[in-house]
């Protein structure tokens, strides 16, 4: 089937592209590329996937009093050795 068609320049600079890197003619390209996207279109979409869920744990109260401060917090954990 021949046909005519206008291409966005975004979309002929892709299939330029395309042609460059598969040294091939821009017939098959551009057919290829249809063939592929047709597909993509076609087919149902993908059923959305379960979300993951974790559980919470309780880890008891924080040894380290507040954690708004970082110096604080090392100070506290590491003792002299931070300062």
């Amino acid at each position: 089937m021949r046909t005519t068609l206008s291409l966005d320049s975004d979309v002929a600079a892709l299939l330029k592209r395309a042609q460059k890197l598969r040294k091939a003619s821009l017939k098959t390209v551009v057919n290829d590329a249809m063939r592929q996207g047709l597909k993509d279109l076609l087919e149902p979409p993908a059923r959305p996937k379960k979300a993951f869920r974790t559980k919470g744990v309780s880890l008891g109260r924080c040894l380290a009093g507040s954690l708004d401060d970082v110096a604080e917090v090392l100070a506290t954990a590491e003792d002299k050795a931070f300062r």
